[in-house]
This record gives C-alpha cells, structure tokens and sequence, in this order.
C-alpha cells in the first residue's frame, strides 16, 4: 500500500553535514529522511524556495521533454530501502500508457515538485526504515522520530549551500 507524502523541509544531518529531505505523511505523522547528495539537494531547494535559473537545470530540462513529449508525470513512489539504499519509481502517463521508469528518489522528488506531482513512499519502506523500525536501538530510533515529527518551520530554515 503507498502513503502519500509531502516534502516537509531540507535539512542538514548534524553528523554527516549531508542533505537530508524529509517526507511526512499527509495524513498522520509518520516521517522518513532521506539522505540525499549535495546537488540532488541544491535541485530540490531550488524548487521549493522558487528560485529560477538563467538556464534550464537536469529536473527542468527532463520537465520540458515531457511536456514536449505530450507526457505527464502521475506519481513518484519511493518503492524500496534495501542496504541502506533507498530505490524509486516516475510513473509516466501517455496517450493513455502508464509507464515506470526506475530513479533515485532524490531526483524522482525533484521532478515531483516541478510537475506537482503526488508523492508516494511505500509502507513496507516505512516499516523498514530505521526510524520505523524496532531493530537495534529503539531509543535512539524513538528520540528521533519524535524529534522529526516535531520539527517547526524555523528549524527547516532555508538549505544553505
């Protein structure tokens, strides 16, 4: 069953100093990070925060080969976490063809917010997640979650490069 989600905010892992995208539940309170590249990264702040760039960048380009190829973009559903790694699809509808098209979940978001398309993550990857799951360290998995969800808006601030 999919979850459709919203992006909620970017934000720095206060670790690693990597990326983190994090997704909440549009209708309850689950949250899942999704530790993303520095571009990949750039790409969805840009977005977000509504900036335009002289030149098309890799998501608007990919945006405009769709709209050329008369192609809309219906979902994107983050389908897998496997090794630590999670795995997404673009699902792609034209002339009445639904097609998926494999991606990383970072640039499958980024072409979400382009084309305002619904995001989904699959509930088997919010279960398996390691802040859903009970695994190894229940506390430190609990204190985060609860630390996510409880996230305001100045803490998302804007994503500084």
């Amino acid at each position: 069953m999919e979850v459709e989600m919203k992006i909620r905010g970017l934000m720095l892992d206060p670790v690693t100093n990597m990326p983190i995208v994090i997704l909440k539940d549009v209708n309850g309170n689950s949250v899942l990070p999704i530790w993303v590249g520095i571009y990949e990264a750039n790409a969805i702040a840009l977005e977000i925060e509504k900036v335009t760039t002289p030149r098309p960048m890799t998501h608007d380009l990919i945006k405009n080969l769709l709209v050329g190829l008369d192609a809309q973009v219906h979902k994107i559903v983050v389908t897998e976490l496997r090794d630590d790694t999670f795995y997404a699809l673009i699902w792609l509808e034209r002339d009445g063809q639904v097609i998926s098209i494999d991606s990383r979940p970072s640039d499958a978001l980024a072409l979400a917010l382009r084309t305002d398309s619904p995001i989904y993550v699959e509930e088997d990857v919010l279960k398996n997640s390691k802040l859903s799951s009970a695994a190894s360290d229940k506390t430190s998995a609990e204190e985060m979650r609860k630390w996510l969800e409880n996230l305001g808006d100045e803490d998302m601030g804007r994503y500084k490069m």
